[in-house]
């Protein structure tokens, strides 16, 4: 007699509402962890609002996607950082063949590139400008990459995430001062592979208040309404003294 897993269920509703063009594209544009509103998200998949409404009933209902009202606007945003996890590392994971199409205007084509360059994914950076800083983590002793190593710190939260920051690490943030207050269930750090390098850059805790500070402190900058970011001439400085990186490879 066969056993049905419970989850399968689940499993496939989660895949039915992945699988739809107009859905994954609002997903993607809610990546860059802002809330948008059902006119911005209905222009931006080309699709009429009403059309777009039921697309974002269907993901609301199924915990991707949280609703906030605020007077007569609604407004949508990824429900958690596991949701953008979940929909950056399957973009990922797209054949190269099934990617976007090359680009028609040099409209397009400066912001495909400004996107590769440096941009936030949900609450931390990506594209080179991630993938960089997380490298010269790597290679400075302040982040290791773990597979549930027995070494990694903190062994009980860190298990199986792909990073850990070491004790260097730690003072590193102190000093740089970035606070990684550490609540809930989110690691501090874990690895999130990187749509554009197809390498995993840093996120958890400690990805996210690396990316705020970096905005906050005007290290960076975002382009427009969208999720691209610059590396500011602040931002090249810091990152120079801070962790060796040379800023030509950032532009």
């Amino acid at each position: 007699m066969t056993v049905k897993d419970p989850r399968a269920a689940g499993l496939a509703a989660l895949a039915g509402l992945l699988a739809d063009r107009t859905r994954a594209a609002c997903l993607l544009a809610l990546l860059d962890g802002r809330a948008w509103t059902n006119g911005e998200l209905a222009r931006h998949a080309g699709v009429a609002a009403s059309t777009l409404s039921e697309h974002l009933g269907k993901l609301v209902a199924g915990g991707l996607l949280i609703e906030e009202r605020q007077g007569r606007h609604r407004y949508v945003r990824l429900a958690d950082a596991r949701v953008a996890q979940l929909v950056e590392e399957l973009t990922a994971r797209v054949a190269p063949e099934a990617a976007p199409p090359r680009p028609r205007t040099l409209r397009e084509a400066s912001a495909g590139s400004a996107l590769a360059r440096g941009r936030t994914c949900y609450d931390h950076l990506a594209g080179r400008l991630g993938i960089a800083i997380t490298d010269a983590l790597t290679e400075r002793g302040l982040l290791s990459v773990t597979g549930g190593a027995a070494d990694a710190w903190p062994v009980t939260e860190e298990r199986g995430t792909g990073f850990a920051l070491t004790e260097a690490g730690l003072k590193w943030f102190g000093d740089a001062g970035i606070g990684l207050a550490h609540t809930g269930r989110r690691p501090l750090a874990r690895a999130c592979l990187d749509w554009t390098e197809r390498r995993p850059h840093l996120a958890g805790v400690a990805g996210a208040e690396l990316c705020r500070h970096a905005l906050d402190t005007g290290w960076c900058v975002r382009i427009g309404s969208g999720r691209a970011v610059r590396l500011t001439a602040t931002g090249e400085h810091t990152l120079s003294a801070l962790l060796d990186i040379d800023p030509g490879t950032l532009r």
